[in-house]
């Protein structure tokens, strides 16, 4: 029997097989690596897609054939690999458009590998392959994807009554999927009907409403922004949407010459949740003439936030003075209960102008790391306790500082790890008085360099 000849390869399936580099277990530290490389040859692909379309389409269909085959061979914690199987999703499309290929046949492919996915490399495609499609192919997506929508109700569940085929998880499914098809259409009556068919929420409501506002028609989306926020309260546990909504409703607030009610709307949100973010958002919409005062009112009214942050919104807004006074009336349990990324800013900033307030804020994070029994982070500890020290020194409270020693000791006294760092400190020799890794590394390599000479 004659064998037929082989095809000949194009010269790019070689580079895809190489980057995929098959048989070898990429762990996640190296995914990153190892998607750079995928992301090389797709770029070269992508060339191709105005001068070779139909050379592009076969190799993106190769390039997501050897992706499926290498999935197990890949620790996809990160993500990064699905985003790059997803980008090659979007290229297939874009050449098969651009090779006037036909879209109810895009439409049918996608579908397929929607349906088939061990990978879980489509969850969520539609979002991103909306942007891509042109008109024709959107539309078509959308029609298959309404009728397997129609049609959910009419499958049968799995044996087990619960599996992910069952008419709910379906209609649910391809409800998502139509509700991101019908915003990238921005067809607004569709998306309405859609989300009344299967229960409006206050998502539904932002969605519709941003649609409204680009379509330019303010009046329309505030009334959805309206609804919206008042679906939010009625829920028993809210949802980001009512940040959101909030959000919008001051745009198109502004939008329809309501300034003024945009500013009591942001001023009514700061006082009911004081942040950095609120105040950003108030400050926005204030007159330049009148920022200064409406910056000394939210400041007084940020005195009912937690202390997070109020400390945050005080440090971001440079009142210094207020923060010392803040963290001064504060007990220590208070402060050791703040993350570092509260705390150590605010030490920070806080060392030459008030170093006594930044020594028990340092401290009070050396504490919180050895409450928690973080030994993974003791060498942090020990920077943080070494800091404290400084402080108190440079504050005339050295019997601040022999009271927290007193007190390491006694309350951690079996953190043996710990404790032999802690003591060099207290020695004298804190982790900033010694060498560093490059210093050391540089002391070796110029002995050994001179016992060479010699």
């Amino acid at each position: 029997m004659t064998r037929r000849p082989r095809a000949k390869a194009d010269p790019l399936e070689h580079e895809i097989e190489l980057a995929l580099n098959p048989g070898v277990f990429i762990a996640d530290r190296g995914c990153s690596k190892f998607v750079r490389d995928l992301d090389e040859v797709s770029a070269k692909i992508a060339e191709l897609v105005d001068t070779a379309p139909a050379r592009a389409v076969a190799l993106y269909a190769t390039f997501l054939a050897g992706c499926y085959e290498k999935a197990e061979e890949v620790d996809g914690s990160s993500g990064d690999f699905g985003q790059c199987v997803d980008e090659l999703f979007c290229g297939w499309i874009k050449a098969r458009q651009a090779d006037g290929a036909d879209p109810d046949e895009t439409a049918t492919r996608l579908l397929g590998w929607m349906d088939d996915d061990p990978y879980a490399f489509c969850y969520g495609l539609e979002k991103d392959i909306a942007k891509v499609f042109d008109k024709a192919s959107l539309a078509a997506f959308v029609t298959k994807a309404r009728a397997r929508f129609d049609g959910a109700m009419k499958t049968k569940p799995g044996a087990d009554g619960v599996s992910k085929e069952s008419p709910e998880y379906l209609r649910r499914r391809w409800g998502e999927t139509l509700r991101a098809l019908y915003i990238a259409q921005q067809n607004v009556p569709a998306y309405v009907d859609l989300a009344e068919e299967t229960g409006l929420t206050a998502q539904d409501c932002h969605a519709i409403a941003a649609l409204l506002a680009t379509q330019r028609q303010p009046a329309e989306a505030l009334a959805w922004v309206e609804r919206g926020i008042d679906l939010d309260r009625k829920a028993s546990d809210g949802s980001m949407a009512g940040h959101d909504l909030a959000e919008l409703r001051r745009k198109v607030l502004v939008r329809l010459g309501r300034s003024s009610e945009a500013l009591e709307a942001a001023w009514a949100d700061f006082c009911e949740h004081p942040s950095t973010y609120s105040y950003d958002d108030l400050m926005k919409l204030v007159p330049k003439a009148e920022r200064r005062q409406w910056h000394q009112k939210a400041i007084e009214a940020a005195t009912r936030a937690d202390l997070r942050s109020h400390m945050e919104l005080l440090l971001g807004t440079r009142e210094l003075e207020r923060l010392t006074d803040l963290v001064r009336q504060c007990e220590d349990p208070a402060l050791e209960g703040l993350s570092h990324s509260t705390a150590e800013p605010a030490a920070r900033k806080l060392e030459k102008s008030s170093p006594d307030i930044a020594a028990r804020l340092w401290r009070a994070q050396g504490m919180r790391i050895l409450n928690a029994k973080k030994n993974k982070y003791y060498g942090a500890a020990i920077s943080n306790f070494e800091r404290a020290k400084r402080c108190f020194e440079r504050a005339g409270l050295a019997s601040e500082w022999e009271q927290t020693v007193s007190r390491v000791r006694v309350d951690h006294h079996r953190k043996k790890g710990f404790l032999s760092g802690f003591e060099r400190l207290v020695a004298g020799a804190g982790p900033s008085d010694e060498p560093s890794f490059l210093e050391r590394a540089k002391a070796r390599w110029g002995g050994r360099q001179q016992g060479e000479n010699e």
